[in-house]
């Protein structure tokens, strides 16, 4: 490993909300100091109002929350290009593409190296030129699914070797198999034997390509053989009355739960009240939430045209469907609530966790990011 000794590592948020992005820069975070304890680390975050509290030791945050937003892109973007004139870190790592228009600035006037991730739609058909030029300049790309890698090759047009893939983790610690909670089963007024399938996103109008949609209406042709099955969505957002109002036209309401936000501490509980976890979507950069079922134990359903393919292991480690197809959402759902899917390990909770930890676990995630540096 080269001998870095001070990093500095631009992050949109840590603590604003629990998304994707945020759960994979406090991962990195994490991996990068296992790996080089004794380097400095100033950690510049963009929107967050204060320090997280688990990461203090050997860790200078800046947080950039406190400024309006309307002024809070310039001045965060002065800020990083200031402390890096003032620090001359041996290494910028920025965790949103959207950063590197300042790494590329100070690449060219100190030579400071620069390594960019690139999660899902915001790496996906990249029109802004200054993003682009500095994709092109930038010393490693870690794509966090192959997909989202061969789109970048293909679309950008880089060279291959500038791409690195660093898929998604999870805490293995606090996702496991456990029995159906008997506190969430008395709140939705279920019984333990009836067959739920979960979905866990935002409902946002602007993340409507991760198959909610297709998932509602999928349920009518599913309750017609599953009389008893009920579909649940974790997650709010501004989305949400329009999701109610097709619920109610396509009169689901009685075996539909919007649940909304959920704290992170029960979340697992949600994951183990599933009996199928399935999000057919068209827009993954690759989805932690698809490894947290998978470590719960649960069958899991993803699509075939998105990054679902790599957190699903190209189908070993779930089902893959067309996610335009209502019919074949269903009727694969059917199948896995039947135990019918011809997939043994769906229906082997422990050795599904286990797979999911080998391909997917911390340790996994630390190791190739080592290699790397």
């Amino acid at each position: 490993m080269r001998n870095y000794n001070r990093f500095h590592l631009w992050i949109p948020n840590l603590l604003e909300f629990k998304g994707g992005i945020q759960t994979y820069s406090a991962f990195f975070l994490q991996a990068l100091q296992n790996i080089n304890p004794d380097a400095t680390y100033d950690i510049f975050v963009k929107h967050d109002i204060k320090s997280p509290p688990d990461f203090l030791h050997g860790i200078n945050f800046h947080c950039s929350g406190t400024v309006p937003l309307s002024l809070r892109t310039p001045a965060f973007a002065a800020q990083i290009l200031t402390q890096a004139l003032f620090h001359r870190p041996d290494l910028i790592i920025s965790t949103h593409l959207n950063f590197t228009p300042v790494a590329y600035i100070l690449k060219r006037l100190l030579g400071i190296p620069y390594w960019t991730v690139a999660h899902g739609i915001e790496a996906w058909n990249i029109q802004d030129a200054k993003i682009k030029k500095a994709l092109h300049h930038c010393d490693r790309i870690l794509a966090v699914s192959q997909y989202t890698g061969d789109r970048l090759t293909k679309e950008q047009g880089l060279e291959p070797e500038k791409i690195s893939i660093l898929y998604n983790t999870f805490d293995s610690n606090r996702f496991q198999p456990a029995d159906k909670p008997a506190d969430l089963l008395a709140r939705h007024h279920l019984t333990p034997e009836q067959p739920v399938i979960l979905t866990v996103g935002r409902l946002s109008a602007s993340e409507r390509y991760k198959g909610y949609d297709q998932m509602i209406q999928a349920m009518v042709k599913i309750r017609s053989v599953i009389t008893n099955v009920h579909y649940m969505i974790v997650g709010k957002g501004d989305d949400q009355p329009r999701i109610e109002q097709l619920i109610d036209q396509l009169q689901l309401g009685n075996c539909t739960t919007l649940v909304g936000f959920v704290p992170d501490d029960e979340l697992c509980d949600y994951y183990n009240l599933c009996d199928v976890f399935a999000i057919p979507s068209k827009g993954e950069g690759f989805g932690i939430v698809y490894l947290e079922a998978l470590a719960c134990g649960k069958p899991v359903l993803g699509s075939n045209q998105d990054a679902a393919i790599d957190a699903l292991c190209h189908g070993k480690l779930g089902a893959l469907v067309n996610p335009d197809d209502i019919d074949e959402i269903a009727q694969t759902i059917i199948q896995i609530l039947q135990g019918r899917y011809a997939h043994d390990l769906m229906y082997q909770p422990l050795a599904l966790q286990q797979a999911a930890i080998d391909t997917f676990g911390f340790e996994q995630f630390q190791e190739t990011l080592s290699g790397y540096l």
